[in-house]
Parts: structure tokens; C-alpha cells; sequence
């Protein structure tokens, strides 16, 4: 497999490598529409603030908001703003990894953790693991799995 570059170094917005840290995970086993409502929620919190979140998940004490993906969602109790969330447990579990990966890695430059919020996180589709699950008559149905590539940058201060 390639190397996955950071979305976000194309773009307008540079990366300031002196008050930034950044994280990546590659082709995650979670559900891509899990991936990206989680990473919607905790977008712009502290680091100690979404830890806490993704805990509380974790725990099926906070539910997420579903936006996008929000057919056939239950309406849940406590959330803001919003009717449709899901407690998707094996995605927080990952991106709250990541998280306390790119807050070591904001330690290890230097940086200060506790001034850290999540500037940037994005998820990409990663490759498909083909799979088959085999039928009556000597057919077979395909079973892939979808992985996730989630990157995440974290900012020094409060811009």
C-alpha cells in the first residue's frame, strides 16, 4: 500500500509544525459512517474535554448525534439540539486512542496538552477487505469489510 498523505496540507491552511501535532491511524476495522459522526462531535473540543466525551460514550452515558447518517436512528435522551444518536462504541474506542496518541506526540514536541484542542480530524475511506460467505446450491454472497483512515491534528491555543 501507498503512503496516506494529510488531507489538510494541500490546502489553504498550512500546518504550523510549531504549534501543531499531528496523528493518523491507517484502514481502521470500524464503519465509516460511525467514524465520521464520532469525529463530527468531538471537532473543535480540548483534548481533555473529548477524552472525556468519547469516555462517557464508551460507558453508554452520552449518546452521539447522528446527522448525516440518521435513517431508522431511536431518538436518545440528552443530546443538544438534535433527536437521532447511537453509542458507537468500537469507533470512540479508536479515535479516543488516537486522540491520546496526538496528545503524546504534542508532549513529546514540547507542546502543553492541556492547551490543546482538535483543530482538524477527517476520515478517508480506506481499502476493502474482500470477503465471501458461502450459500445454498454452491453460491456464495460477498462479506467485505470497509476500513477507515482517520487523520487528526491537534492546535496549540485557541484559534
Amino acid at each position: 500500500m501507498g503512503r496516506v498523505k494529510f488531507c489538510i496540507a494541500g490546502s489553504e491552511t498550512e500546518i504550523a509544525p510549531e504549534t501543531t501535532a499531528k496523528a493518523m491511524v491507517h484502514e481502521a476495522h470500524i464503519s465509516p459512517k460511525h467514524a465520521l459522526e464520532v469525529c463530527r462531535a468531538i471537532k473543535g473540543k480540548k483534548v481533555e474535554d473529548a477524552e472525556a466525551y468519547l469516555e462517557a460514550v464508551l460507558e453508554k452515558r452520552v449518546a452521539i448525534p447522528f446527522k448525516r447518517h440518521k435513517k431508522k436512528v431511536a431518538h436518545r435522551k440528552g443530546l443538544k439540539n438534535w433527536y437521532a444518536g447511537r453509542y458507537p462504541v468500537k469507533a470512540s474506542e479508536e479515535i479516543l486512542k488516537l486522540i491520546r496518541n496526538a496528545k503524546a506526540n504534542a508532549e513529546y514536541k514540547g507542546l502543553e496538552s492541556e492547551a490543546m484542542k482538535i483543530w482538524h480530524v477527517s476520515t478517508k475511506k480506506g481499502r476493502t477487505i474482500k470477503g465471501a460467505m458461502p450459500r445454498a446450491f454452491g453460491r456464495t454472497t460477498p462479506k467485505n469489510t470497509d476500513t477507515v483512515t482517520i487523520e487528526m491534528v491537534l492546535k496549540e491555543g485557541g484559534s
